[in-house]
């Protein structure tokens, strides 16, 4: 599969979570399997000033943008191959595809407003 430029993959996490600790090996394994894609970790403590006020319960929580605009946003299970097939569903979508998709309902245009981090992914 063709994975497109304009695809990257967010994972908002916290130090304190056991889990986060334990995914963040096979994360950054992922982010190496998907060469040439922008792949981010950001503590949502430490990285308060860049995530604002997205409030993320339950960790560990994927962004993924396609063509500029939020298109996932939610908690992963902390399996690599789970991230993987969720990625490539997006990456599979044409960029127009993608930009419908992302502002289709209420919840995923308030993503557009709320995941705003500037030019930090």
């Amino acid at each position: 599969m063709t994975i497109p430029a304009d695809l990257s993959v967010t994972c908002l996490c916290a130090d304190w979570c056991g889990t986060c600790r334990d995914y963040a090996p096979a994360y950054r394994r992922l982010g190496e399997a998907f060469a040439g894609t922008q792949f981010v970790w950001y503590d949502v403590e430490d990285d308060a000033d860049i995530v604002g006020d997205l409030d993320i319960e339950t960790f560990p929580t994927l962004l993924i943008r396609r063509a500029g605009h939020v298109v996932y946003l939610g908690p992963v299970l902390p399996d690599p191959a789970h991230a993987k097939r969720l990625i490539e569903s997006y990456a599979a979508m044409g960029a127009d595809e993608a930009v419908h998709y992302a502002t289709a309902t209420e919840e995923r245009r308030e993503w557009q407003q709320l995941c705003d981090f500037g030019d930090a992914t």
